[in-house]
């Protein structure tokens, strides 16, 4: 069983959040009702250059798209993946290939090699984390409204 709670780390989020400027979102679809293309309309909407990985599409949200993340031609900082787990050992080296600062691998992405892989490369990693959901949380509007409750949770309590 994989110890998500080292790859969900609050400083490294904040930190790799921080320090970034261009993603590649491997798994991208054209599809506006899918959650990989909210997520990259989210990011890009919030100043973030998004690159989609998708060989099945030519563009997405107005940028060109490319087979693979070595076929990118710009430095990328993160790589967020929307792809299924037994995909990301592969994608761990194409992003320690590209000198990519960080693997996110949302919700449902989990998969040791491939953590392990871009770990030894030196990329920071992210797992079962949803990069929309810890920008908000950290630096979107629930961060200035104030919340920040370390969970996500649709649980109330009852009336007292």
């Amino acid at each position: 069983m994989t110890d998500l709670g080292h790859y969900q780390d609050p400083f490294a989020i904040q930190r790799v959040l921080h320090g970034a400027k261009t993603i590649a979102v491997v798994g991208l679809s054209g599809n506006e009702l899918r959650a990989s293309h909210f997520v990259g309309y989210y990011l890009k909407r919030h100043g973030y250059r998004v690159i989609p990985v998708n060989p099945r599409e030519t563009r997405i949200l107005g940028e060109t798209c490319y087979a693979s993340l070595t076929d990118v031609t710009v430095p990328v900082d993160i790589v967020n993946v929307f792809r299924a787990p037994d995909a990301l050992p592969q994608i761990a080296r194409e992003t320690v290939a590209i000198g990519a600062g960080a693997l996110w691998c949302q919700f449902g992405v989990i998969n040791e090699e491939g953590a392990r892989i871009a770990e030894d490369g030196g990329a920071t990693v992210i797992m079962d984390r949803c990069l929309k959901v810890e920008h908000a949380r950290y630096l979107g509007r629930m961060h200035w409204l104030g919340f920040n409750t370390q969970r996500i949770t649709s649980v109330r309590a009852g009336l007292q």
